[in-house]
């Protein structure tokens, strides 16, 4: 099992840290291995319509260079994981999610033993938490994804519904210590919500992985 090391105190030293489109509800509660916590909700799909999705799309697209990303204090996966659905136990049909820029300030990080762990819960996508990039042939790595990460333990503590984003559940994540596979990628329990803005992904806009994305050109 590979656990995410941050460096923690530099980067706190430095960042801290018009269509609507049709969508597939898409329940946390589908995904193999992911179960939500004591909290039950029912969730209804509402359309995301052009004028928001226009506005999250025109805050992000710069990060379509990564130098701009790392300018606003998005720093890539130390460990320089590109994850995928195997990683963390799902079948290889599923696909991958890519390579995590975080931005600590957002997901609130305050340690990373004995996995990483904070108080976030910052769930606005026109400034997301995470940026999710595809590695390529030619060495460059292309946006695919942005995503909002907020920890389960400050987040049921002061809420009574889950997290949810026009109707679409969060993925509630936790390490199943009795499998091999790190099912919560190094992470204290969470939520999280992928938003495939930037690739069409045939399992839905907001699954966790995507078959089309590929760590093929992964480089360690």
């Amino acid at each position: 099992m590979r656990k995410l090391l941050f460096p923690v105190a530099p980067l706190f030293a430095v960042a801290c840290l018009a269509a609507t489109p049709v969508l597939a509800p898409v329940s946390a509660q589908s995904a193999a291995g992911h179960q939500h916590g004591p909290m039950p909700v029912v969730a209804v799909a509402a359309p995301i319509h052009g004028v928001e999705l226009n506005a999250i799309r025109a805050a992000t697209d710069k990060y379509r260079d990564i130098s701009v990303a790392l300018a606003d204090g998005y720093i890539k996966d130390p460990n320089n994981m590109c994850v995928t659905s195997v990683m963390e136990g799902g079948p290889r049909q599923l696909g991958a999610m890519g390579i995590h820029y975080f931005r600590p300030d957002l997901l609130g990080i305050e340690g990373t033993t004995p996995r990483v762990h904070g108080s976030g819960m910052h769930t606005d996508f026109i400034t997301p938490g995470i940026l999710i990039y595809e590695p390529q042939a030619d060495g460059s790595q292309k946006l695919v994804a942005i995503e909002n990460l907020v920890w389960a333990g400050a987040w049921e503590a002061s809420h009574q519904e889950l997290p949810v984003f026009h109707g679409y559940e969060y993925y509630h994540m936790q390490d199943n210590p009795l499998t091999a596979a790190d099912e919560a990628h190094g992470f204290e329990p969470h939520y999280e919500l992928h938003f495939w803005l930037y690739r069409d992904n045939p399992n839905g806009m907001f699954a966790p992985f995507n078959p089309t994305v590929t760590c093929d050109n992964h480089k360690q």
